[in-house]
């Protein structure tokens, strides 16, 4: 095992592109996943190949997951041949998957029983940003485990937050995820609506983007519903998957909902209508077949470009009891 080895388990559509960073930014990397054309993209570019989650972990200092749910994180980590079977005193687990924070702390007491450190650092920002390093990256754990992990975080995004505890990270994604949800929902219906009130779209587009109406996920989601093209990379079963696990940190806190149960039900509809790996953004053609136009504007990509410049250096904020301290 050695401390300057990074192990990547995942290497889908955020996690091919977040190991992709790591690659380029001069790691030595070993990966693994049940892909093996992904694992060829990267041996292909010098990254080495594990045969089993074990037998990476026994090889890397630092094993990061990335994967679509805490069953398949369950799966990679436990077990035989799984990551904590490899990883040696003085490792560090890095879970970059949307999970669920009670999960991460089970997981986290096994690591920590073997001597290791574990973090919880999802990521937040789309596709787009994952690929360039521009992406923000939460992370729940101990202040030492931080400071460990940051120098590689780092490498892979530019906004990080240290948010407390392990465990915080996870709750503060599927918060941030929920509200991205909502927020898709309502762009729908917005266009949906100023089109019936005989509204040019791009002239809408450009009024929410310069009003208090404007978000994240308007300024870049809006762009590939108004193209046709709905692709962001992430599909309606993540979706469900993060609306469920936003709604079972709701009743395990004993808050009741009003907003939540019926955005999930807008995803479940339009999952049942167009497949689970259907792009999210198609949810907007609910409302496109309701009132029988297209929700289109010339001139938009079928890719999302992003208008903020990749600054130099990092944000790093760490999270000190009520007043946060930026580095």
């Amino acid at each position: 095992m050695s401390d300057a080895v990074i192990g990547f388990i995942g290497l889908g559509n955020v996690g091919g592109k977040l190991a992709g960073s790591l690659l380029r930014n001069g790691a030595d990397l070993v990966v693994r996943d049940l892909d093996e054309k992904r694992v060829r993209s990267f041996t292909d570019r010098g990254a080495a190949a594990a045969a089993t989650p074990r037998a990476l972990a026994e090889r890397c200092g630092v094993v990061v997951t990335c994967l679509p749910s805490p069953a398949v994180c369950a799966q990679v980590m436990e077990g035989d041949d799984g990551v904590l079977a490899g990883l040696s005193p003085g490792a560090v687990w890095m879970e970059m998957s949307t999970t669920d924070r009670d999960e991460v702390l089970r997981l986290g007491a096994l690591a920590q029983a073997r001597g290791a450190m574990a973090v919880d650092c999802p990521v937040s920002g789309g596709c787009h940003r994952a690929a360039t390093g521009n992406i923000s990256i939460f992370c729940g754990g101990t202040r030492e485990a931080f400071d460990r992990v940051l120098p590689v975080l780092k490498m892979m995004g530019r906004r990080i937050l240290h948010t407390g505890a392990l465990g915080s990270a996870s709750v503060l994604k599927v918060v941030t995820n929920y509200l991205a949800s909502v927020n898709l929902a309502a762009l729908g219906e917005a266009f949906a609506v100023a089109r019936r009130a005989g509204m040019d779209l791009t002239t809408a587009y450009e009024a929410i983007r310069i009003s208090s109406g404007n978000s994240f996920v308007h300024e870049t989601e809006s762009q590939v519903i108004l193209n046709g093209s709905y692709d962001i990379g992430f599909t309606m079963d993540l979706v469900q998957k993060d609306m469920g696990l936003f709604l079972e940190l709701a009743e395990r806190a004993a808050v009741d909902l009003d907003v939540a149960p019926v955005i999930g039900s807008v995803f479940d509809d339009a999952a049942r209508r167009y497949g689970p790996r259907a792009l999210s953004p198609m949810v907007v053609r609910r409302l496109e077949e309701a009132i029988g136009t297209e929700l289109r504007a010339p001139g938009f990509p079928d890719e999302i470009i992003d208008d903020e410049p990749e600054a130099p250096g990092h944000e790093v904020v760490v999270a000190i009891g009520p007043s946060p301290v930026r580095d």
